[in-house]
């Protein structure tokens, strides 16, 4: 079926388990896919394990999910500007993988790309490569879970490390144009893990801020094709103005 168009963000949600993997496009309160969180948070579903570079914020974003307790296991590259993210990992309540930046947006662009791995000399010699980074604590402190070594091996005299693509049950994103057909367009900087989400989940769906009819979208500008997308969420105006500044910056007059 072509048209991929669902009428809300809950129905697009509906079929996601308990224990499902979660891959969720964004970078900080950026291109994150807000409506779809909050249907997601509505729905009640628990046990999740979300790959995101990070947790949103506090009360906005993944943070929502994580501050009701629906994420057990957190695969990102940043932990900062979320407190409970931190309190929850510090405490045993949360599982969490850390990963270099550019490894996880390699390693979601290599299972969207059917790679099942690949190598990257990106944290040799630290405990990314050598195992025994804490994943999980125990309530006194202690490490629960540490993660593993992982295989190296050396090309033309310099080490690498072996990095598993990112394969998940279902990918969140949010796009800027989208069209019936789930072709998608990001505007800006909402062009940064979104595009590589898109591709790494089984099961795909993205909201977009204004749908348009194929055709309408040049094929030259089209950041993710619509083969990767399963169903596309049109956001209300009031959904599509929703955002938010993780950290607003401002100039004294002078």
């Amino acid at each position: 079926m072509l048209d991929k168009v669902v009428a809300s963000a809950a129905k697009a949600v509906a079929d996601i388990p308990n224990g499902a993997t979660l891959a969720v496009g964004g970078f900080g309160l950026c291109g994150i896919p807000s409506a779809l969180i909050n249907a997601l948070l509505e729905l009640g579903v628990n046990d999740l394990s979300a790959v995101s570079n990070n947790c949103g914020v506090d009360d906005w974003g993944l943070g929502l999910l994580l501050q009701a307790r629906r994420i057990s296991r957190m695969t990102s590259s940043y932990v900062g500007e979320n407190k409970e993210f931190e309190r929850q990992f510090l405490s045993g309540e949360l599982e969490v993988e850390l990963i270099p930046q550019g490894t996880l947006a390699e390693r979601l662009r290599a299972g969207g790309a059917g790679i099942p791995a690949f190598y990257t000399p990106a944290g040799v010699g630290t405990q990314v490569a050598d195992g025994g980074m804490p994943w999980r604590y125990a309530p006194d402190g202690s490490i629960a879970l540490a993660s593993p070594a992982k295989e190296t091996r050396e090309f033309d005299g310099r080490p690498y490390v072996l990095e598993r693509g990112i394969v998940t049950d279902f990918a969140l994103v949010r796009a800027s144009v989208g069209d019936r057909h789930g072709n998608l367009v990001f505007d800006k900087s909402t062009r940064n893990f979104n595009p590589l989400v898109a591709t790494a989940g089984r099961i795909t769906i993205a909201e977009v801020e204004h749908l348009v009819e194929p055709g309408e979208i040049d094929p030259q500008t089209i950041h993710t094709p619509g083969v990767f997308v399963q169903r596309v969420v049109p956001l209300t105006a009031e959904q599509a103005a929703d955002k938010r500044i993780e950290r607003r910056t401002v100039t004294k007059e002078a």
